[in-house]
């Protein structure tokens, strides 16, 4: 198997698992947040979304030249909203990664802060890195919402306390 092949499919694993964890975001919680220092519910699963869309700039891009001042991130406005966008995201990523072989994964990629390089790594690096376990990462704060808010958390590896296989 190849590289890339693995790596997709990766991503159709972890994003059906991220699904299963978004959809259960109640529409009336998309403001609510554990500490004033969190992300809002909405927010976190914003970034979750946005976080996939990584995959196409990484595959079609030879560096995404991020610009702080002018930033300004997704926050979905319902939960419906919020599913809708994802599913495009999955249906971008999906097809993007269809079109590379391993030669283009290893090709380097770059980010840049205002002009100035922050790194410059290959793409299926950057990929797992600021997609994968980016998702990952953040799914996993989310389950964690999730319980704080009284809704049954899905299972991501295994099972949970509400959810037996």
């Amino acid at each position: 198997m190849k590289v890339i092949d693995w790596l997709a499919t990766q991503f159709d694993q972890e994003t059906k698992t991220t699904r299963r964890h978004l959809e259960r975001l109640p529409n009336d919680k998309l403001d609510w947040r554990p500490h004033e220092k969190s992300y809002t519910a909405g927010a976190l699963a914003s970034h979750i979304v946005e976080s996939l869309n990584w995959t196409t700039d990484i595959f079609t891009k030879d560096e995404v030249n991020f610009d702080p001042a002018t930033y300004k991130p997704y926050v979905a406005a319902s939960t419906s909203e919020l599913l809708e966008v994802f599913e495009k995201a999955v249906a971008d990523g999906k097809r993007v990664l269809e079109g590379v072989d391993d030669e283009a994964a290893m090709q380097p990629w770059s980010l840049k802060i205002g002009g100035r390089t922050l790194f410059e790594r290959p793409r299926l690096d950057v990929f797992r890195d600021f997609t994968l376990s980016h998702v990952i990462h953040h799914r996993g704060q989310f389950s964690v919402y999730l319980r704080l808010l009284n809704v049954p958390v899905p299972g991501s590896y295994g099972p949970t306390a509400d959810e037996q296989f």
